[in-house]
């Protein structure tokens, strides 16, 4: 039962980790979403477009996930499986001391994801401005794609999720922790913007998923039994 419980922890720690990062993300999306606010029906299209963005976090978790069960199943070794366990955890730990301030190795894996943005980059242009939910859809699915150290360092962590519906419910809870900040950047909500920016509350959340990650190495040993047992799927 508390392995199962375990199975949980790394999506509540991206749920965290979205909440926490949403200074950076009113930075990197902010601009775009604020445009969606102007003339009628802009929280539709701000909807939309966290949506579309949201969605597009999902699917490249679902792959990431596939890809990391796949290597397990290649390796096809009990310690393998482990291993990913493991790995997933460390990268909690990275996530939750670079939340809290204590490491900037984040934002030099941003450049892995240039050469992807620079294709699509014209393509969010011709998408803009979007003025129905469905185009603001459309836009957030393209920008969603935006190169983000915290995305890509959530999605290294759901690489080791267990398969493609874990690492894609991992992405979807980093989305949702997200929103707040962006709904909040687009409707001018400085107060909540304000308190995430607080350095305690980074601390704090930074200390969460720091906690996510030790707690889950703390039971790595248990892995192993839990999987031949079938109460732990990687």
């Amino acid at each position: 039962m508390e392995l199962a419980a375990n199975a949980w922890a790394l999506p509540l720690a991206l749920l965290v980790t979205g909440f926490a990062s949403g200074v950076h993300c009113v930075g990197m999306c902010g601009g775009i979403v604020c445009a969606f606010s102007a003339g009628g029906g802009g929280l539709r299209r701000q909807l939309a477009f966290n949506l579309g963005r949201i969605s597009s976090y999902a699917a490249a978790g679902a792959a990431a996930g596939m890809l990391g069960s796949a290597g397990a199943w290649v390796a096809g070794a009990l310690p393998a499986q482990t291993a990913l366990y493991v790995l997933a955890n460390a990268m909690l730990i990275l996530v939750g001391l670079h939340l809290a301030g204590a490491g900037g190795w984040l934002a030099r894996i941003e450049a892995l994801g240039a050469p992807l943005w620079r294709r699509l980059q014209p393509l969010a242009a011709r998408l803009l401005p979007a003025r129905t939910p469905g185009q603001a859809y459309a836009a957030g699915l393209v920008w969603g794609w935006l190169p983000c150290g915290l995305v890509y360092g959530a999605l290294a962590a759901a690489a080791f999720a267990g398969g493609p519906a874990a690492g894609a419910l991992a992405m979807l809870a980093f989305g949702l922790g997200t929103l707040p900040n962006l709904l909040a950047a687009g409707l001018a909500a400085a107060r909540v913007r304000a308190f995430a920016a607080r350095r305690a509350v980074r601390v704090a959340a930074g200390s969460v998923v720091f906690g996510f990650g030790a707690v889950g190495l703390a039971h790595a040993a248990g892995v192993g039994e839990a999987i031949r047992r079938g109460l732990l799927c990687l």
